[in-house]
C-alpha cells in the first residue's frame, strides 16, 4: 500500500466515509484535505447516522413478521426484542447526549412488527434532531447513565456509534439465520 493510499484511507476514515477501500481519489489528483476538523467526535457520529439509520431500518423491514419472534437460541432476545431495544437505546443515548427529552415510547417486545419499526423510524428521527446541536464543545461534561455509573459526554457519544454497529450486527445475523440477506450484504443497484 502505498503511503498516498494509506493517507487517503485514514482521511477518508476520519471524515466518515461510507467504504474507504471502493473509493479512491483518481489517478493523478491531488491528495485530499488533512486539515483540521472542527467537531471531529460528534461530527464523525452524526456522518454515521443515515447509514445505519437506512441499514436498521431496512433490516427491520426485511424480517417476515411472523420471524419477529424468533431467537437464535432459547437463552437470546427476539428479534422484536432486538428492534424494541435498539428504539430505546437510540432515544436515551441521544437524549442523554443532546440534553433534549427522549419522545415517550411505549414498546414491547410483544408489539407487532409495524408499530416496532415504525418506532426504530422514529428514533432515529428523533437522533437527527437531538444531534442536530451537539458540537464537540462539551465533551468532558460527566452525566449518569445505566443507574449510577458517570461518563463523559464523549463516552456516550462513542457509545452510541457502538451500539449502531453492534445492533446492525446482531439484527443481520438474524436475517442470515432465517436465510435472508442484510442490507449491506445486497448487491448494488447502480
Amino acid at each position: 500500500m502505498t503511503v498516498r493510499r494509506f493517507a487517503w484511507i485514514v482521511a477518508a476514515a476520519l471524515c466518515g466515509a461510507a467504504s474507504v477501500y471502493s473509493q479512491q481519489p483518481a489517478s493523478g489528483t491531488a491528495a485530499p484535505d488533512l486539515s483540521p476538523v472542527s467537531n471531529p467526535v460528534s461530527g464523525a457520529v452524526k456522518a454515521q447516522l443515515p447509514r445505519f439509520q437506512k441499514n436498521m431500518v431496512a433490516a427491520a423491514e426485511a424480517m417476515p413478521a411472523e420471524k419477529y419472534n424468533f431467537k437464535p437460541t432459547p437463552e437470546m432476545n427476539s428479534f422484536a426484542h432486538l428492534v424494541m431495544h435498539i428504539a430505546q437505546s437510540n432515544n436515551g443515548l441521544c437524549s442523554k447526549v443532546s440534553g433534549m427529552a427522549a419522545p415517550d415510547a411505549k414498546l414491547a417486545d410483544t408489539d407487532p412488527k409495524d408499530k416496532l419499526v415504525a418506532a426504530l423510524k422514529a428514533s432515529f428521527e428523533y437522533c437527527a434532531t437531538a444531534l442536530d446541536k451537539v458540537d464537540d464543545s462539551k465533551l468532558g461534561d460527566q452525566m449518569i447513565l445505566f443507574g449510577n455509573r458517570p461518563f463523559s459526554r464523549a463516552a456516550v457519544l462513542i457509545i452510541l456509534s457502538d451500539d449502531w454497529y453492534d445492533h446492525y450486527g446482531a439484527e443481520a445475523t438474524y436475517l442470515r439465520l432465517n436465510g435472508i440477506l442484510p442490507p449491506t450484504a445486497q448487491p448494488r443497484k447502480d
